[in-house]
């Protein structure tokens, strides 16, 4: 349905919803248009007028639509107009309502409105991570820097997990600003860029470079660079963190994963206990693994191809240079089905030692126990990113490690689809790094707010002169 162009008078609108095939969700479907088109809001009010006129009153989901439209237009006054009918109207109002109205008044000149009803939502619920970005922005824009961080500490303790975007709006709001407190804070977000091995994308990788810059009396200067192989900064020569555990660091893990992951309460939800404990005395009996492969994994990584050849391609690359390799499979791979062939199977067995598990059952857990215990050297290669084994370790010291090892021995899907060009894992740790005067910050070229495991080749270095 396509909106009117101007406001209509009641008889107008009738004979539109008569002619409308459902005329009873006609005005519903005529908001969503209108929001959809950006139509203008005096064609909007002229709906709403005349809902009341003809109806006596005008529904709770027809209210929040007109407010999504002047939430969409920036119509301060119309959203100030909206709340009080719905103040009015209903004692309580839902999640969708009070996040337009935060949303709309969080970029008006009247912010601070937003902030009483982001305290007005805490009351019913616990807000949501959008609530807490619109005033944070509008704290920021308006410099009041102290406020935004409480805002974001708050968030950060209700476990809502921060958009780069609100992040970025950090550094460029505090630009050229004084004060020891906010640059401890600004620190502390990149800091917890480095704890949660998020890599900012290049627009916001230059914003923090602007602000170290613009720093009063700082003399901070950024360049944009590679890290050399051997972990050395072109740029300061300074050296990067080292990206292997110490024999302790590595022990401790590997006990912690085995008691928290693996025989935690998670492991059996897809596998059985005589499985797992078939699989523990398969691995400990041909100890140890070079690299271990989730075989039905990397069979999909090229759609066109055939699985049975997707995985063939991988270990005969992998296999190369003697490497010990176990591919953890399924037992319909053993079918001599289009996708399986048997020949190709029986080939790919003379190449690597494999272990066919249920159809059923979860290959995470498989895949981390069989590299663990095959030694600090044994890498893996999945395309999963492992998040819901990292959630299960119970404190932070051993999840910044996991993530480290992670980093460290997972082959990334880059590395499969260029057919398994096996670079060396990194000698230094792919996270953001500090040692006062240098801040080494990994970068992504592209925006993607998912989390990855695949570390970017492109750093910023920041040194204090």
């Amino acid at each position: 349905v396509q909106p009117p162009e101007k406001p209509l008078q009641a008889e107008e609108w009738n004979r539109l919803k008569e002619s409308f095939q459902s005329p009873e969700i006609f005005e519903e479907v005529m908001f969503n248009s209108m929001i959809r088109c950006n139509s203008p809001i005096d064609v909007a009010k002229s709906l709403l007028t005349h809902v009341a006129k003809s109806d006596g009153d005008i529904a709770y989901h027809l209210l929040v639509k007109y407010l999504a439209l002047c939430v969409q237009q920036g119509q301060t006054s119309e959203i100030h107009d909206v709340y009080d009918i719905m103040k009015i109207r209903f004692k309580v109002l839902e999640s969708g309502a009070y996040s337009l109205l935060i949303k709309g008044l969080s970029n008006s000149d009247q912010w601070r409105m937003a902030l009483t009803l982001l305290e007005e939502v805490k009351q019913l619920m616990i807000p949501s991570r959008g609530n807490y970005e619109s005033c944070i922005k509008a704290a920021s824009r308006h410099q009041e820097m102290n406020l935004a961080f409480q805002l974001y500490h708050e968030m950060l303790a209700k476990h809502l997990v921060p958009t780069s975007d609100v992040l970025q709006a950090f550094f460029d709001f505090s630009r050229g600003m004084k004060g020891a407190e906010l640059q401890k804070q600004l620190f502390g977000i990149l800091l917890y860029l480095r704890e949660n091995q998020i890599y900012p994308h290049k627009t916001f990788m230059r914003s923090i470079k602007l602000w170290f810059e613009s720093i009063p009396g700082g003399n901070w200067r950024g360049h944009l660079t590679n890290i050399k192989d051997s972990g050395q900064c072109p740029v300061c020569n300074h050296q990067l963190e080292d990206s292997n555990l110490t024999e302790e660091e590595y022990k401790g893990l590997r006990e912690r994963i085995i008691k928290d992951v693996i025989h935690g309460t998670d492991t059996f939800r897809k596998t059985t206990p005589q499985e797992f404990e078939a699989f523990q005395t398969f691995v400990e009996n041909r100890l140890p693994f070079d690299i271990v492969i989730d075989g039905l994994n990397v069979s999909h990584i090229k759609p066109r191809k055939m699985q049975c050849e997707n995985l063939f391609e991988a270990v005969n690359c992998l296999a190369k240079g003697n490497a010990r390799l176990l591919v953890l499979g399924r037992k319909h791979m053993l079918s001599n089905s289009p996708n399986w062939k048997r020949e190709v199977m029986k080939e790919m067995q003379n190449k690597a030692d494999f272990f066919f598990a249920e159809n059923i059952s979860e290959d995470d857990t498989f895949l981390l126990y069989a590299t663990l215990r095959s030694g600090k050297h044994c890498k893996f290669v999945t395309r999963d990113f492992l998040r819901d084994h990292k959630a299960c370790l119970s404190d932070s010291l051993t999840r910044h490690l996991f993530r480290k090892w992670q980093r460290g021995h997972q082959i990334s899907k880059e590395m499969v689809l260029s057919v398994f060009v096996q670079q060396p894992a990194f000698c230094y740790d792919c996270v953001v790094q500090t040692t006062g005067d240098t801040w080494h910050i990994p970068y992504k070229d592209a925006f993607d707010e998912k989390y990855s495991y695949e570390v970017p080749r492109k750093w910023l270095c920041i040194q204090q002169k």
